[in-house]
């Protein structure tokens, strides 16, 4: 069977193109034009230049394809009004999908983010059944995300019988992070960048582990379901300590309260606008980093035979490719 990648020269999207090829699949790359193509180096793939804002381009890399794999999207959470995110995340896979509809594609896996579902604590973390909260920090990434989740289920699924599948990963660590977007604030920790620790957590997985459960879903996956792929929640005390330890740095020991911390955002957000660059922390960022966003996995675990790998392990590749690739020069 041929799988078409969206995305497949991003972060997750590499991952999937090469669990995919590992499971016997035939790959089809559908990679932004001008984009590179580094992360893939050495794979055999097909590839499809286009843009994903056509339509025409949509329906052209449908061609010959029997799955389809999503994972383009805009995660960007400046400026927290985004047009470009509701444009990718949301018309985008409207778009998708209704081109999906008049193709024999057995199976559409979109990626969606596990903040689609409320979060909870340690001891109860959010699940597939929770009430989507993350409104409350005004970003139209997640509000893009959440909005073609409701969409692919409620009317695409539901209405015309679309074949879809969700995956809601939460914060994937790994090698290829070129952005870098969730590796941002490892390589911070590590410059000693990073003043102190919020009061918040998250949940850390394996963008491998993730890929996997992509390519687990093309057979597993039930259709018209979600399933949240998480790892290990920790509180940022906690996972700062850990990349101190994997990486031999000294992490951040102050706690920094979350009001305060939003007003030193305020004060970023303000030098930003003035010189004209993205803050490296922003009001909404503050507010999320004050909360315990943590998830479990257990759906996908038993329906998808999700695996997740040691933490420790996913960080320690990470950092290597980090420090391999110069981004600590």
């Amino acid at each position: 069977m041929k799988v078409l990648v969206t995305g497949a020269n991003g972060f997750l999207g590499c991952h999937v193109v090469r669990a995919l090829l590992e499971a016997g699949y035939e790959v089809k790359a559908f990679i932004m034009e001008n984009t590179s193509e580094e992360c893939l180096r050495g794979l055999k793939y097909e590839v499809f230049k286009g843009n994903l804002l056509n339509r025409e381009d949509i329906r052209n890399a449908l061609d010959h394809c029997d799955i389809v794999i999503h994972t383009a999207a805009i995660t960007d959470v400046w400026p927290t009004k985004n047009e470009l995110s509701w444009k990718i995340n949301y018309e985008t896979v409207k778009n998708l999908a209704s081109e999906i509809e008049k193709k024999p594609i057995k199976k559409f896996i979109h990626v969606g983010t596990a903040n689609s579902f409320g979060f909870g604590t340690k001891e109860k973390p959010g699940t597939e059944a929770d009430v989507y909260t993350c409104g409350k920090y005004g970003l139209d990434y997640m509000d893009s995300k959440k909005a073609a989740q409701d969409y692919l289920l409620s009317q695409a699924h539901q209405t015309k019988s679309l074949p879809v599948v969700i995956i809601n990963p939460t914060f994937m660590i790994g090698e290829y992070d070129a952005k870098p977007g969730p590796g941002e604030m490892i390589i911070s920790v590590m410059k000693r960048k990073v003043p102190g620790y919020a009061v918040g957590g998250r949940c850390f997985s394996s963008v491998k582990d993730v890929a996997k459960a992509c390519v687990n879903a093309i057979d597993l996956g039930k259709v018209g379901e979600c399933y949240i792929t998480g790892g290990t929640n920790l509180c940022y005390k906690e996972f700062f300590s850990l990349i101190g330890s994997c990486a031999n740095v000294k992490p951040p020991k102050w706690k920094i309260p979350t009001p305060i911390a939003i007003l030193f955002a305020a004060l970023m957000e303000f030098i930003a606008w003035v010189v004209r660059k993205k803050p490296k922390l922003t009001r909404a960022m503050a507010k999320i980093s004050g909360d315990g966003h943590y998830y479990a996995s257990a759906k996908a675990i038993r329906e998808l035979g999700y695996s997740q790998s040691n933490l420790k392990d996913a960080l320690k590749e990470a950092i290597e490719w980090y420090i391999d690739n110069g981004y600590l020069e």
